[in-house]
């Protein structure tokens, strides 16, 4: 034959087959392997090792869900919403004296009769959503990839040989066998999710809205030959597998709840693919940010420096209840004129930089109503969501600058220490009726407020002071992609302290104690901090001295402006 009998885009469910029977073939026992992966995983590494062949999978999203035909290959980019825990269904089953399998499928098929010898496996249940306050800069066009997938199916519509319960004998295994000698695309697991309108059930939080569209579209992820380790609450996954659905619900309802398969599981979505190499070119990016970034701000060049140290910071450690490499930045002076002018440009120009932005307005209203933690329903044991149940790595904005006087109820009182605790530790609490639970998290926070927040104690407080307002830069989008490259490669970048510069270090704090006895563990250690993010700023892994001083007048300057 010319080539495998099977399309993995396609036809996905017919690859599956396929892969089962030459494992059978090959000894493979479904009787005792308790539903352990038979080569699966390997076929679609091999079909996906050329980076162009993935992007022929259509993502699966609002606009998509209308186009793309059931049973065939997607992917799925959202966050872990919830764990549901594991299900059992009839993995393989012998229809007269020959296998068969289920797995991948929704429905699972079997012969009616009691002598029916059947396998029971079992697989994972994850409830996926659409990232919170993801940005449309990391998506895909879907006409494009409309486009892309109507090409490949017509060319391959004529030359596709179906795969059914009946292609035994009509397959070249010598196809498959040199179809899996090559180099591998990803770390791949093996998984499938499906849809049902049942799973609409569970209504949306009383919070902000997706930042990408009004629309959310849901997936019931299920997972195979997974380590439970692997994955976790909240975590920003891309799915690829076999989409199915009840296409007869979708067309009586507007609020949709799609499911994709999964056959493996890829990587963040937000991370550019190129990264900046040397430190000159650090720098050049570094000085182009900051120029735009000091114009939005009124030519406002400090707070632009705590802005871009601010955007920078990562949780990288905890000690005890401490998150170390966090930095919420609290700019102060803000009225409702001057934030309807630089806090809604500020806003607007994180959106285009960070992956994943949300904003939350600090009123009395807002706190006495908002749903902020999650909590788990028993009735219907599903976790509710809450605006504060978002991926690591979002950025979060809060407007306190609307605030006025009020009382807060039991339901504000609870928000306010929700968001506290989130600013202090990075933790969020989930209620489980019976019991709370803390859950570890990494969020930027920056607040907007005319004096020192009272709710919110951020890490730094810095008067703000623009001269005037400029009019917005306009950004290519080659610049637009080499700031975002920029800021996603610093934040990933290790950092030390040398240990000549740490006797620098520790002298300098000693005596900064010294002039000021207000200072405590927590303000040298945030000087640390902004150290690191001074250092990785320009590229650098180690600390030097210009970086630590640069630090330490940015600091006076800082103090300067709160007499």
């Amino acid at each position: 034959m010319g080539g495998p009998a099977y399309d993995c885009l396609t036809n996905p469910l017919g690859a599956v087959r396929f892969s089962f029977v030459n494992a059978l073939s090959s000894g493979y026992d479904p009787a005792s392997s308790v539903g352990k992966d038979w080569g699966v995983v390997d076929l679609f590494r091999h079909y996906f090792s050329d980076e162009s062949a993935i992007s022929q999978v259509p993502v699966l999203d609002s606009s998509s869900i209308k186009w793309v035909q059931p049973k065939t290959l997607v992917r799925f980019r959202g966050m872990i919403q919830d764990m549901l825990g594991n299900e059992f269904y009839a993995g393989a089953y012998k229809d007269d004296s020959t296998w068969r399998t289920n797995k991948y499928s929704d429905v699972s098929q079997f012969p009616e009769g009691s002598s029916t010898e059947m396998q029971v496996w079992e697989r994972r249940l994850l409830y996926c959503v659409p990232v919170p306050g993801q940005n449309q800069w990391t998506e895909c066009s879907s006409q494009e990839l409309k486009n892309r997938f109507l090409d490949l199916t017509g060319q391959n519509r004529e030359k596709r040989v179906r795969v059914d319960e009946e292609m035994t004998d009509s397959i070249d295994s010598n196809a498959l066998e040199a179809g899996l000698n090559g180099s591998p695309f990803k770390k791949m697991k093996v998984g499938e999710a499906t849809s049902s309108a049942s799973e609409s059930q569970v209504p949306q939080s009383s919070g902000i809205p997706p930042a990408t569209s009004t629309e959310s579209l849901p997936c019931l992820v299920k997972m195979y030959d997974s380590p439970e380790s692997d994955l976790k609450l909240n975590d920003v996954v891309e799915f690829l597998g076999v989409l199915t659905f009840d296409p007869i619900v979708m067309m009586d309802t507007d609020s949709l709840d799609e499911n994709s398969d999964d056959l493996s599981e890829a990587e963040s979505v937000q991370m550019p693919s190129a990264k900046p190499k040397s430190p000159q070119i650090f720098k050049e990016i570094r000085e182009s940010l900051m120029k735009y970034l000091t114009g939005l701000l009124g030519n406002d060049h400090i707070a632009s420096q705590f802005l871009l140290l601010h955007l920078l910071s990562k949780v990288h450690g905890r000690v005890d209840n401490v998150a170390v490499g966090k930095l919420s930045l609290n700019l102060i002076h803000l009225n409702k004129e001057s934030m309807s002018i630089f806090g809604t440009q500020l806003s607007d120009a994180l959106k285009s930089l960070l992956p994943f932005t949300q904003s939350i307005p600090l009123t009395i209203e807002y706190l006495n109503t908002a749903s902020l933690g999650p909590k788990k329903d028993y009735r219907i044991n599903r976790l509710m969501p809450g605006v504060l149940q978002i991926a690591d790595g979002t950025h979060l904005i809060l407007d306190e600058t609307e605030l006025q006087p009020g009382t807060l109820n039991s339901v504000g009182v609870e928000n306010a220490n929700l968001l506290k605790n989130l600013l202090e530790c990075q933790k969020v609490e989930y209620d489980f009726q019976y019991y709370k639970m803390e859950m570890a998290t990494d969020v930027q926070m920056l607040i907007f407020s005319e004096g020192k927040s009272n709710i919110l104690p951020a890490d730094l407080v810095l008067p703000f002071q623009p001269s005037q307002v400029n009019s917005l830069e306009v950004i290519t989008p080659e610049t637009a992609e080499a700031w975002r490259c920029y800021l996603a490669t610093c934040k990933s970048l290790p950092h030390s302290i040398g240990q000549e510069l740490q006797q620098v270090v520790e002298n300098d704090l000693v005596a900064a104690r010294q002039t000021d006895r207000s200072l405590g563990s927590q303000d040298l250690s945030r000087l640390l901090t902004m150290a690191r993010m001074m250092s990785v700023s320009y590229g650098e892994t180690t600390l030097s001295l210009e970086h630590w001083q640069m630090v330490l007048e940015l600091e006076r300057l800082r103090k300067e402006r709160l007499k």
